[in-house]
């Protein structure tokens, strides 16, 4: 399959206005060729220790054997089922391989207590946990690890035998796992988390399911030459400017696709570009769709929309008055074209593609209160066993849950969008996803919805850093059968609420209105929930 855009409407007139200048500048040689000056100055140091990603499909060669040998190991030893523990682009990148590919694979990116716990009563005697983290000192993943190695001696196992490691050569993990005896795959440490998709965080976990991970380098590898050179139909710039130079009128992305050639892709597209494009008041806020979401219907004037289709057409810029943007391509080309896309589209903006830097605040109130595990303030009032609080606007206006989402949303201005954070149990309850299409039809505006704490290592860097016009339903939910975290002060319950309150904390201290609602008998209390959304 050949990689093709076509592109229409204010996109392509974005397009045309915008590439002849970046082709001018020799951006895409300029990416390829690890110039870090591209971003500006204030980036350039970032920048110069995060473009290896555009030499992944190389360097990740040869551990495409050595990953083949470990799975042939592993499956000797009567070992077929791989779960993950990871957060961010190191478990967004492997489920979408993995889903796309048919091959089973359990993500593990959650402290929900209730999910750790089905996750380890899941054929353990048969697992084997990859446990991703580039910094080495994730918190979930460090947590996640610790029980599974407990449930592996428990079980009889040595967790030596069952326990791979990916992450930074000379991180705290990587020390720590090498001392331990476990097997270590070191990723490049000149790549970004979010950037990783193609390095050993995305093949490690999906060769070992059972993934073709060298079919998949070879898809990237066909699109690296069209990466590189300075032409106006050049598919990452073509891409970065759609994208991009329709902003600031234009700057929510709905992401759509059909899910029968490639599954998942917009989830991953998601945090790569919320995380990439989010802050100093600016961005791109990714917005996941179905084929029938209610923003289709909408006139929404700052939604671009994407659609990733088999067949996009012969022609970069289409002539039909769609207004879409339509890409199509095997998964390992899309990847490097949208990480590609991706540090155009930051040049475009102005911003620093490779940074973060709200996410720490989170992850500092989240270990404050850990440190602390103060009780929970006391909810402003409970409706129909729904704990309701929030911010000062939104709770002192309201008398009932019905009146407390009502004025959320009268809180939503007209360029705004909803943001619904559901730090719930997404195994034992995924019918709350549904609720993003609800509040979509009722408020006529985007909506996006994370699982907590996953998304926190995402789209949780636009929520603080991005333009300020979100607000905030965050859905939590009482732990009934807390998880221990051997040798942690702590529990997964606990963790999991510390980083709840924490990330609404900060979201308050940026002036984002916020609804959190504790569901205290989830079955019950989903239902009443979206009775109440109407």
């Amino acid at each position: 399959m050949s990689f093709r855009i076509s592109v229409s409407g204010a996109a392509a007139d974005a397009v045309r206005a915008t590439v002849p200048g970046l082709v001018a500048d020799y951006v895409a040689s300029g990416i390829t060729g690890l110039d870090a000056a591209l971003w500006g100055p204030e980036a350039e140091e970032e920048a110069s220790k995060r473009l290896g990603w555009t030499e992944a499909v190389a360097i990740s060669r040869p551990l495409v054997p050595e990953i083949l040998a470990l799975r042939d190991s592993l499956r000797a030893d009567g070992v077929d089922h791989i779960v993950l523990a990871g957060m961010g682009g190191s478990s967004l990148a492997p489920e979408v391989i993995t889903r796309t590919n048919g091959v089973p694979l359990t993500v593990l990116d959650s402290t929900e207590p209730g999910q750790v716990r089905a996750a380890l009563a899941d054929r353990l005697a048969s697992s084997a946990l990859v446990v991703s983290s580039k910094s080495g000192s994730t918190v979930e993943t460090d947590s996640q690890r610790r029980v599974y190695e407990q449930a592996f001696r428990d079980a009889g196992i040595d967790p030596v035998s069952r326990i791979i490691v990916v992450t930074d050569p000379g991180s705290p993990l990587d020390e720590s796992a090498r001392a331990a005896g476990y097997r270590v795959f070191n990723a490049d440490p000149n790549v970004g988390g979010r950037y990783s998709a193609l390095t050993a965080f995305g093949l490690v976990p999906s060769g070992l399911a059972g993934v073709d991970i060298s079919e998949l380098l070879d898809e990237a590898e066909t699109i690296e030459l069209s990466l590189a050179v300075d032409t106006e139909d050049n598919p990452g710039l073509v891409l970065g400017a759609a994208m991009a130079a329709t902003a600031p009128l234009r700057d929510k992305l709905g992401i759509i696709s059909d899910g029968t050639h490639i599954v998942g892709f917009a989830d991953w597209a998601e945090q790569l570009i919320a995380e990439s494009t989010g802050k100093n008041g600016t961005g791109i806020l990714p917005v996941v769709l179905d084929v029938d979401a209610p923003e289709l219907g909408a006139d929404l004037p700052d939604l671009q929309v994407v659609r990733l289709v088999r067949d996009a057409g012969d022609q970069v810029f289409g002539h039909d008055d769609s207004g879409e943007i339509r890409v199509s391509g095997t998964l390992g080309a899309q990847l490097l074209v949208w990480e590609y896309a991706t540090v155009v589209a930051g040049r475009i903006l102005g911003i620093n593609p490779f940074d973060q830097p709200d996410v720490e605040s989170a992850k500092i109130a989240a270990r404050g209160l850990l440190d602390s595990r103060p009780e929970p303030a006391p909810a402003a009032f409970v409706a129909d066993g729904i704990e309701v609080r929030g911010t000062p606007e939104v709770i002192g206006a309201a008398s009932d849950l019905v009146s407390a989402i009502d004025v959320l949303l009268e809180e939503l201005p007209a360029n705004g969008y909803i943001s619904v954070q559901a730090y719930v149990d997404r195994v034992a309850h995924p019918e709350l996803a549904r609720l993003r299409d609800a509040l979509a039809a009722r408020s006529g505006r985007p909506v996006t919805f994370g699982w907590g704490p996953r998304f926190l290592h995402s789209t949780g860097q636009f929520h603080k850093g991005g333009p300020a016009v979100g607000v905030f339903l965050q859905i939590t939910q009482a732990a009934a059968n807390d998880l221990a975290i051997p040798e942690r002060p702590f529990t997964f319950g606990q963790l999991i609420a510390a980083q709840a309150s924490g990330d609404a904390s900060v979201l308050a201290e940026h002036g984002r209105p916020v609804l959190t609602l504790t569901l205290t008998e989830p079955q019950a209390n989903i239902a009443t929930l979206f009775d109440a959304v109407g």
